[in-house]
């Protein structure tokens, strides 16, 4: 390795090829060998020989990509899409997401991103602007040092969506990811601009985490107009008067929603904040309204 290069993960493992030059390779079989991940590149070294995949040229992480009955029996592995339409997979066994993390890490940290925050609060339109900031994978969360010396730290599992568009920044058109989260319990949207590269490397990592929160839940129409108003940033002790409900039909909607994994329990009588799955639900209902 060269000097301004170093090691950041390494260990025993197994990997293929199941897409070449944009043509799917059925037969693909796993090879076991060595995967070492460096500030530049991913090794893949195996009995026949070696294979470097250049983190300038990954084009994205994504899920599961099953082609064949090889592949589906592991559980668990990395899918990275490099720029040239071939996509290989890695599996570390038990270490898997540990490297997945460190992956992350090696193509986003100290990367130098235009960030504009927030950009919506409570679902409104705030007026601010793009600065300039360099973000940085933690174990948890996405670090976000702004050049104003403003620090956003984005919580993984706090994300509730992310959606890439493209959006005038700085008098151009530039590829923008709008990431919902909250920030002192309060739900905002960040937006993070770049190069085409950058943000397709972040949008695989705060999608990857807003799926998670994604899973369907039937509730009732007052039970949305509660997360609504929770949503818009109405304190959970003054629904009651804010909705004009029975102070114990709330507490019973708030005792609902604790168990569907919609709302946490801050502290007893009774204090609640929104989850993300929660604040996706008020979301689409607001715009069903």
């Amino acid at each position: 390795m060269s000097e301004s290069e170093y090691k950041v993960a390494d260990g025993p493992g197994k990997f293929l090829q199941v897409v070449k030059d944009g043509r799917r390779l059925k037969d693909a079989e796993w090879t076991n060998g060595r995967i070492l991940l460096s500030n530049k590149r991913v090794v893949l070294a195996g009995n026949d020989g070696k294979r470097t995949l250049p983190l300038s040229k990954v084009a994205s992480l994504s899920g599961r990509y099953d082609v064949n009955q090889t592949v589906a029996k592991v559980s668990d592995y990395v899918t990275i899409q490099m720029q040239n339409e071939s996509v290989v997979l890695l599996s570390l066994g038990e270490n898997t997401e540990e490297f997945e993390h460190k992956l992350y890490g090696a193509l986003l940290d100290q990367t130098e991103v235009l960030v504009k925050h927030p950009a919506v609060k409570g679902g409104v339109v705030q007026d601010t602007t793009f600065e300039r900031a360099r973000i940085k994978v933690d174990d948890d969360q996405l670090n976000v040092a702004m050049s104003n010396g403003e620090f956003v730290p984005v919580e993984l599992d706090d994300v509730g969506s992310a959606e890439a568009a493209s959006l005038e920044v700085q008098g151009e058109t530039s590829p923008v990811l709008k990431t919902e989260h909250t920030v002192d319990e309060a739900s905002v949207q960040t937006y993070f601009s770049s190069d085409s590269h950058t943000c397709s490397i972040l949008e695989s990592l705060l999608s990857k985490e807003a799926r998670k929160s994604q899973g369907s839940v039937e509730l009732s129409e007052t039970e949305k107009r509660v997360l609504m108003a929770l949503y818009s940033g109405v304190a959970s002790f003054e629904i009651p008067d804010f909705l004009g409900m029975d102070v114990d039909e709330v507490e019973s909607i708030f005792e609902r929603l604790v168990e569907v994994d919609v709302l946490e329990e801050v502290r007893k009588r009774r204090e609640v904040a929104m989850k993300t799955r929660g604040r996706n639900i008020a979301s689409e209902a607001i715009n069903e309204e």
